[in-house]
């Protein structure tokens, strides 16, 4: 027999909770909106009464629930039940379970890393590890989204694994009590070249503020004298951390960044403290077209104060606040509230229309590579000028343009399928089997001299591109040649992902990065124009 649901309980339910928290008190087209919500009632409890076919009535409340929110903006969402809790998790910061990176390669599960003071690095499991059994069940061409629900599981329970690793003829067994593991967004930190500090942050997370202090007074304690802060990539997440972050490096009594909203209880003035711990440090900030919302306020104060370098490609343009509100079947939607101003006016949000489509996918128009510090290279466009606490003039509407800007290296499809191919997991996978005992004990945790002494030889190339061929990634000379250097360095960044984790690979590849190489020169412009000189 059909179960049927209560037409006006399903639409009231959801009505009600979609409103939950809110004061609703305006009209719609002229009409109270309870005699909207009428209408909706009537079309959804008419079509589960009429329709040619069994319908799903969760389903299509669903679907106009999407359909309200996509006639607002591209940020105004729907997160269903089944997606909330990865998302949540992602943002607070941790999750149970045994506290490994993972990948499946030639369907096998690898360990690319253990995460730090989680507890199968506190058994001794490896980068490198093959997990082939979970719990005595085979694993082997297990999917990479099935790994999680095996592997994760409420704080102090238990899970088997049983782990191949290179070098040790039997199976290693594990018993693996699982525990609250961080999810890091300060997902690299170190010195580079003795006195520069180097900080990545991946998103905005509740602990990032609390990870970047971590990171930075390791790096002073180890004498750091200037820093990049790399936010290439950095989609966003949440205001309260990028106001925080930024705080550590402006002075007392400057406006970091303010909301303004339809309703005045959505407006909000952040203002530096003074008390920040990098007040006099020289600064660099990296970003790109995928810095964006959290990674652009802070990008936008350090330049609007003249505190530091904006260096990279012009950021995304998102400058609107959202609050999530949580429904009652576990379901939640993120609204538009305000948009956000950096300290000199500028509104960050570029223009998106009604193609949000379109708006997510586009890339912004190539810029003149070089100096950009008095912002010519925007000087034709229709958007609004401001200026700098210097008086350098910026401009809003668009994203933050650099003040110097470098563009990406791109790659050639040949590269980009021996990535998309995963050529470069298998053959690091089949390397670390024959050498990854003797890579750890020559470099032990000395991931510099790898960095500077590590070569990528003809062998290797051959191999590697022998293993792309058998993929079915046909090979091409002239691309192999233009990308000789990038294929090397991430050849050599995924041995050192095995050996050091992430923070070894991003540390290879930094070697030639464009970005990064070109920021390093500009220390001596930063100090000028923050007036540390």
């Amino acid at each position: 027999m059909k179960k049927r649901f209560s037409t006006y309980t399903v639409v009231i339910f959801c009505c009600l909770a979609l409103l939950s928290g809110m004061q609703i008190s305006t009209v719609i087209s002229g009409d109270n909106i309870f005699e909207q919500l009428g209408k909706f009632k009537d079309v959804l409890s008419l079509t589960e009464k009429y329709y040619v076919e069994e319908i799903d009535t969760q389903k299509l409340v669903e679907a106009a629930i999407n359909g309200l929110l996509n006639q607002l903006d591209p940020h105004s969402v729907y997160i269903p039940a089944s997606k909330l809790s990865a998302i949540n998790e992602e943002f607070q910061g941790s999750f149970d379970g045994i506290g490994v990176e993972f990948e499946v390669v030639s369907e096998t599960l690898l360990v690319v890393s253990p995460i730090a003071g989680g507890p199968s690095e506190a058994l001794g499991i490896l980068g490198g590890d093959k997990i082939l059994k979970i719990n005595d069940t085979s694993c082997i061409g297990i999917k990479e989204g099935d790994v999680p629900k095996k592997l994760r599981g409420p704080k102090g329970t238990h899970v088997k694994v049983s782990i191949s690793r290179a070098g040790v003829k039997d199976l290693m067994e594990y018993d693996i009590v699982r525990d609250k593991i961080s999810i890091y967004t300060v997902d690299a930190s170190f010195l580079y070249n003795g006195d520069v500090g180097y900080v990545r942050i991946n998103r905005f997370a509740q602990t990032t503020h609390d990870e970047f202090l971590s990171a930075i007074t390791k790096l002073r304690s180890e004498g750091m004298k200037k820093m990049v802060l790399d936010l290439r990539d950095n989609p966003g997440g949440f205001l309260e951390q990028a106001f925080k972050l930024a705080d550590e490096m402006l002075p007392a009594g400057k406006k970091v960044v303010y909301t303004k909203g339809r309703r005045s209880e959505f407006d909000e003035e952040y203002v530096s403290s003074g008390s920040g711990k990098l007040l006099d440090v020289p600064l660099i900030v990296l970003v790109d077209h995928s810095s964006a919302s959290a990674s652009e306020i802070v990008s936008g104060a350090i330049q609007d104060w003249d505190r530091g370098l904006i260096v990279g490609e012009t950021t995304f343009g998102k400058g609107l606040v959202q609050r999530q509100y949580d429904l009652s079947d576990k379901s939640a939607f993120r609204l538009t509230i305000a948009k956000y101003y950096t300290p000199s006016g500028r509104l960050i949000q570029r223009p998106y229309g009604a193609d949000h489509a379109a708006y997510r996918s586009a890339v912004i128009e190539d810029q003149a590579e070089g100096e950009n510090v008095e912002h010519k290279e925007e000087r034709d466009s229709t958007r609004q000028a401001f200026r700098t606490a210097g008086g350098r003039v910026v401009y809003g509407g668009g994203g933050i343009t650099p003040d110097y800007i470098i563009r990406g290296d791109t790659l050639t499809h040949y590269a980009a399928d021996l990535r998309r191919n995963r050529v470069f997991d298998d053959f690091t996978a089949h390397y670390m089997d024959r050498n990854g005992k003797a890579i750890r004990q020559e470099y032990g945790s000395d991931v510099e001299k790898f960095a500077r002494e590590f070569e990528v030889n003809d062998d290797m190339l051959k191999e590697l591109t022998d293993l792309a061929a058998k993929k079915g990634v046909k090979f091409d000379e002239g691309q192999y040649k233009h990308d000789i250097v990038y294929i090397k360095d991430l050849a050599k960044a995924q041995i050192a992902h095995d050996v050091w984790g992430f923070q070894g690979s991003v540390r290879v590849m930094l070697s030639h990065d464009s970005q990064f190489q070109k920021s390093v020169t500009l220390f001596p412009e930063a100090e000028k124009i923050s007036g540390l000189r």
